[in-house]
């Protein structure tokens, strides 16, 4: 890892399952990131405030509810009304194969499925981040 990057994860919606998302921040916080995790019922409004009052490098949303067709463009569109959309975003959860595609257009730069290892989710986000960080 090139630095120490920071990355808020959040489950926004009315999504009421966040073990995956602990899990996640934790395999993170291990593997040397700083993660900021902002707990369930989060709004798009407060999940763009954390990001921004973090400075964060990296946003991971989690999310189970089917709300992300709705939830993940509003964040990205709070997030470029920030001046926050150099913020690497990931979404992870039950996402169907026919949202992936929409989802990466919009500006998600990668989206994790059921039976992405927890290795695989943090090299990734490792190499992704140095990428950037190497570009700028």
């Amino acid at each position: 890892m090139e630095r120490t990057y920071r990355v808020v994860v959040a489950k926004p919606g009315l999504d009421g399952h966040d073990r995956g998302a602990k899990v996640i921040a934790r395999t993170l916080r291990d593997a040397g990131f700083e993660v900021v995790y902002t707990g369930l019922h989060q709004t798009p409004e407060q999940i763009v405030h954390a990001v921004v009052q973090e400075d964060a490098d990296a946003l991971g949303l989690s999310l189970l509810s089917g709300a992300h067709l709705v939830l993940v463009p509003r964040v990205i569109d709070l997030l470029k009304a920030q001046g926050r959309d150099d913020v690497l975003l990931v979404v992870g959860g039950i996402i169907p194969d026919d949202d992936i595609a929409p989802l990466e257009a919009a500006g998600v730069a990668r989206v994790f499925t059921p039976g992405a290892s927890l290795a695989e989710i943090g090299t990734w986000l490792e190499s992704a981040l140095d990428s950037r960080a190497r570009s700028h």
